[in-house]
C-alpha cells in the first residue's frame, strides 16, 4: 500500500471504532500485566473468565506472592499452559517487589527482563497502560498485515518494524488495537468476512469471501404442487356426518 492508502486504511477503521482498547479485563497496571502474560496462546475471553474472580482478591504483587503458585494454578487452570504461566506470574510478582517497589516499570527493555514477559506483552502494557505508540504483533495483527498487504513480513519482528515505519498520525497509538479487533471479528483466519469489511477495496487479498446467501424461495410451480398435494390429502379424509337424528315428536 502507498502512503495515502495506509492513511485511508486506518481512517476507516477509526471511523468504525473511534475508541478501541484491549478486551482484557483489569483494574490496575499490575493486573493488566498479569492478564497479558496469561493471554499468551489463549483467548482474551478465556482469560477474563479465569481472572474475573482472581482479580477481586489479588490486586498487588504482594497479594499474588502470598496466594502462592499452587493456588494460582487452581485459579487459572482453565487457561492453556497454566502451570508455566502460574510459575512466571509468581516470579514476576516477586521481581516487581524486589526490584521496582511493586510498581510496573514503563520501559520495554526492563519489562522484557521479567519472567514470562516478551516483546509483544511489553508492547501491549506500554501502549494500554502508559500510552506509548507501540505495535504489539499477535497472530491477528500478523495475519491482517500480510493478508491485506498493509505491512507484509515473514515474522512478527519484520511486521512490527514495518508498522513502526508506515503508520501515520493520528493513528499510531491505537493502530494495533484496530488491527487486533479487525482480525478477530472481520478478517478471520479461516473465513474472512470480506463482504462487511470497511477496507475491502484497499485490501490485496484476492479471493474475496462473498456474503452467505439466504435459502432460496420456493418456486411457484413447487408451491402450487405442494398446495395441490395438501388439498388432495384433505379431500381423501372421511368427513364426519353433520346430520343429527331428530327426536320423535309424541303423537
Amino acid at each position: 500500500m502507498n502512503r495515502a492508502e495506509v492513511f485511508e486504511f486506518f481512517r476507516r477503521l477509526a471511523e468504525a471504532n473511534p475508541s478501541p482498547t484491549t478486551e482484557l479485563e483489569y483494574g490496575n497496571v499490575y493486573q493488566l500485566l498479569v492478564a497479558v502474560v496469561l493471554s499468551a496462546q489463549a483467548t482474551d475471553a478465556g482469560v477474563n473468565i479465569a481472572t474475573r474472580e482472581l482479580f477481586k482478591r489479588i490486586k498487588t504483587p504482594e497479594q499474588m506472592v502470598e496466594l502462592g503458585e499452587e493456588s494460582l494454578k487452581n485459579a487459572i487452570k482453565t487457561i492453556g499452559l497454566f502451570n508455566t504461566k502460574a510459575k512466571n506470574v509468581i516470579a514476576l510478582s516477586q521481581a516487581l517487589i524486589d526490584r521496582f517497589g511493586s510498581e510496573v516499570p514503563g520501559y520495554r527493555e526492563i519489562l522484557c527482563e521479567l519472567p514470562g514477559v516478551g516483546r509483544k506483552t511489553a508492547n501491549v502494557v506500554l501502549n494500554t497502560a502508559f500510552g506509548e505508540e507501540t505495535f504489539a504483533v499477535d497472530t491477528h495483527v500478523f495475519r491482517v498485515c500480510n493478508r491485506t498487504g498493509l505491512a507484509p513480513g515473514k515474522n512478527v519482528d519484520v511486521v512490527e518494524a514495518k508498522l513502526e515505519k508506515i503508520v501515520p498520525q493520528p493513528f499510531r497509538r491505537d493502530a494495533h488495537h484496530w488491527l487486533i479487533l479487525h482480525g478477530r471479528y472481520t478478517c478471520k483466519a479461516r473465513l474472512p468476512e470480506c463482504w462487511r469489511c470497511p477496507v475491502i477495496d484497499l485490501c490485496r487479498y484476492k479471493p474475496k469471501t462473498v456474503a452467505p446467501t439466504s435459502k432460496p424461495a420456493r418456486s411457484a410451480s413447487r408451491a402450487s404442487s405442494t398446495a395441490r398435494t395438501a388439498k388432495a390429502r384433505t379431500a381423501s379424509r372421511p368427513r364426519a356426518s353433520r346430520s343429527r337424528s331428530r327426536p320423535t315428536r309424541p303423537l
